[in-house]
């Protein structure tokens, strides 16, 4: 009976771990650089806010199976909300919620819908950031938008999605925290 159990109690063990799957991806988005917009300390309101209807950032579509929805391990509102409040500061900007001018960055659509086959898989990326800033007159809005596209053999690996969604929050948030014609608005 003991011979049995020292055999069997390894062998369910390495199961299950085989057959595990992650259920989060681990996002860690990095501010770029950012470039000085202001040298006087110009206060303004920050505000970051998730509008995404679902709260999965990659969605695993194999033909037969219903889709795998994973998440992200921390709220990914909360790592833009830090991304994009460093990146204020560093163009100069002084983060002060009662100031007249605002900028709320609204998280609109991020995901990865990734195709798996027998022998290959096929991922394609999606963000979509809004921007919504005010002053005591006017009301400034703009849209920005990246994509990715990821294709290779078998099955991906986690670490690979991890960092073409990672990769690309970071190109579009430097993107938004470098756009002129945004600066030009919260000055006024």
């Amino acid at each position: 009976m003991k011979l049995l159990i020292t055999i069997l109690l390894p062998t369910l063990l390495l199961t299950a771990c085989a057959s595990h799957e992650p259920t989060h991806v681990g996002l860690n988005p990095t501010l770029g650089r950012i470039q000085l917009q202001t040298e006087a300390d110009f206060p303004v309101m920050v505000d970051t806010i998730d509008t995404r209807e679902a709260s999965f950032v990659v969605r695993f579509n194999e033909e037969g199976k219903a889709p795998r929805l994973v998440s992200a391990s921390e709220p990914i509102r909360q790592q833009l909300e830090k991304l994009f409040r460093d990146g204020i500061k560093k163009a100069g900007y002084v983060i002060d919620p009662a100031a007249r001018n605002s900028v709320q960055f609204q998280l609109n659509y991020l995901l990865a819908d990734v195709t798996d086959t027998t022998f290959s898989f096929e991922s394609k990326t999606r963000l979509v950031i809004n921007v919504l800033a005010k002053n005591s007159q006017q009301e400034f809005t703009k849209s920005y938008n990246a994509n990715g596209y990821l294709k290779g053999p078998l099955s991906p690996d986690f670490a690979t999605l991890e960092l073409d969604i990672t990769k690309l929050v970071d190109k579009l948030t430097t993107e938004i925290l470098n756009d002129e014609e945004l600066h030009q608005f919260i000055q006024r």
